[in-house]
């Protein structure tokens, strides 16, 4: 998943080079069936049930985006790299779903507004997680909620941004804070894993 901030640890990566076997990655293409029906299920549960319109910032190739419209929800998907929005308007050609240009810190989506924002492994890589947190906030509608995938890669020298740090940001915009972790779920990465891993479910007034 992709922003294209420039002073973020990703910001040398050349995302549309990348775009081309981004989706070989288990948890980024999604191809397994096992792998896709545990991100299935965790979407299912952290989505509401009614329809919603979903903004899905850092969208990448739009397999996350995928699964929220096959659970019946409009999507939105904003990424920096035009490789990777091309995949995702492919991915879902013909669905109820549109996929911008444009950083993920400021999306280009004028005065729209969104139920959900659903975002991974994005946020770690931001300067300043609890600015774009604020902007974020004001992207939803009441009773909007945040579904924040993230986590701290590496044992050596790990990056990332714990659960923790997570909840003490959103902790002064939100109502309602739920943490999942996802370590422990193999079926989600295609192989077992030793970092932290997590999700957050956060509701707005």
């Amino acid at each position: 998943m992709t922003s294209n901030s420039d002073m973020n640890p990703g910001a040398n990566v050349d995302w549309d080079a990348e775009s081309a076997t981004f989706d070989e990655e288990a948890d980024h293409g999604l191809r397994d069936p096992v792998v896709r029906d545990a991100w299935a299920a965790r979407l299912r549960a952290w989505l509401p049930e009614r329809a919603t319109d979903v903004l899905d910032l850092g969208c990448g190739t739009g397999s996350l985006s995928l699964l929220a419209s096959e659970g019946g929800h409009r999507v939105t998907g904003v990424d920096s790299s035009p490789d990777m929005v091309g995949l995702a308007r492919a991915k879902l050609a013909g669905r109820d779903a549109a996929f911008l240009v444009g950083d993920a810190t400021s999306p280009p989506i004028g005065e729209q507004r969104f139920d959900v924002l659903l975002c991974r492994h994005v946020l770690w890589t931001l300067p300043d997680p609890e600015r774009v947190l604020r902007h974020w906030r004001g992207l939803l509608r009441p009773q909007g909620r945040f579904v924040l995938v993230e986590g701290v890669w590496g044992v050596l020298s790990p990056v990332g941004i714990a659960a923790d740090r997570l909840t003490e940001l959103l902790d002064p915009l939100v109502t309602h804070i739920r943490v999942e972790p996802l370590s422990g779920d193999a079926r989600l990465w295609g192989r077992e894993v030793e970092d932290e891993r997590y999700a957050v479910v956060a509701t707005v007034e």
